[in-house]
């Protein structure tokens, strides 16, 4: 009696799976489609106060500087490039704490 309750379940899942991939129902076949690309992503976030936090959002590519919790939300600096693939984390690390702008950095001091 078990086996042909098993066998019956069995079928049911099957007959299932075979009706909604024939049909092709948006709503189930959702479920197991790729999921898209994310095109945006925090790449960085400071503390500024208790209220106030500076974002560094990635989209599409491109970076925004973003000031959030204050009594406005203002982008400080927007189209930001950012890092660029092969390029080392030395390099951008020593940008970072450099007093001169960072397209300034290969140039000789005049």
């Amino acid at each position: 009696m078990r086996v042909l309750a098993f066998a019956l379940l069995a079928a049911g899942v099957v007959a299932a799976a075979w009706v909604v991939r024939k049909t092709r129902n948006p709503r189930f076949s959702a479920l197991f489609a790729a999921k898209p690309t994310r095109r945006i992503e925090i790449v960085e976030q400071a503390i500024v106060d208790p209220k106030r936090r500076l974002l560094l959002i990635r989209r599409d590519g491109i970076e925004h500087l973003i000031m959030t919790g204050g009594p406005v939300d203002i982008v400080i600096e927007s189209g930001i490039d950012g890092p660029q693939p092969g390029s080392s984390s030395l390099a951008i690390e020593r940008a970072s704490q450099s007093t001169r702008p960072p397209h300034l950095l290969g140039e000789a001091a005049e």
